[in-house]
């Protein structure tokens, strides 16, 4: 089924999927690590295979594996991520006609085969294709980013977005230690993991928008209709 609007080159988007039936996709660590080195493997023009370059370094571990990964990055610009039980979201900027298309397409197959594998599951795993949403302005970038990256915290603080943070502390360090997401890679520093992310080509005010606050006065602001530039 072809989207009713194209996905535009040079253009940004927040693009998220969940389980089939809501069900979990990610049930323990080791999938989780395996969906980050495949955001960055398939982010490559030609086809790269994981499976080859696990058996071409045995025993070493997912960083190191990260690590020896060249991936080109030719097929989009990965701004944001953040991994959650049932779903993903992640924030990325088109660089080459279909490139979202083939990136998804890459990751969700080879992430369905994996799992299908390892946790003898069959059927199908993804609610259907990603879905999309266009990023036109920076107050909506803001406020998209702020949102990626807090929705973690309905795993500890159900109902925070009705009700406001409660532990705010607490809150604050969960979201900051979250191991499945990339704003540790702007709040904390860099980290092997920032390999994932085109730092370079993040927008400035991404940088500097690096606080829990920022975060929770982003959602409550909305998304706005800033100018983007």
């Amino acid at each position: 089924m072809l989207r009713k609007t194209a996905l535009a080159v040079g253009e940004t988007y927040h693009v998220y999927n969940r389980g089939a039936h809501k069900q979990v996709i990610f049930v323990d660590e080791g999938d989780y690590l395996r969906f980050l080195l495949l955001l960055c493997i398939a982010n490559h023009s030609e086809r790269i295979h994981l499976g080859n370059l696990l058996k071409e370094y045995p025993g070493r571990s997912w960083i190191q594996t990260l690590s020896s990964i060249e991936a080109d990055k030719s097929l989009v610009d990965i701004l944001a991520y953040c991994l959650m039980p049932n779903h993903f979201h992640l924030v990325l900027r088109q660089k080459t006609e279909n490139g979202c298309t083939i990136f998804m397409k890459k990751v969700a197959t080879a992430y369905a085969m994996y799992f299908n594998l390892k946790h003898d599951h069959s059927g199908v795993l993804f609610q259907g294709r990603f879905k999309s949403s266009h990023i036109g302005d920076e107050a909506y970038f803001r406020y998209i980013f702020s949102y990626v990256h807090l929705n973690l915290l309905d795993l500890v603080e159900p109902g925070w977005k009705e009700n406001g943070v409660k532990k705010v502390e607490a809150a604050r360090k969960f979201v900051n230690t979250y191991p499945y997401s990339s704003f540790q890679d702007y709040m904390v520093g860099e980290r092997p993991q920032r390999k994932i992310l085109a730092w370079d080509e993040a927008p400035p005010f991404l940088k500097e928008m690096n606080d829990f606050e920022d975060l929770i006065k982003n959602i409550q602001d909305g998304p706005g209709s800033g100018v983007w530039g």
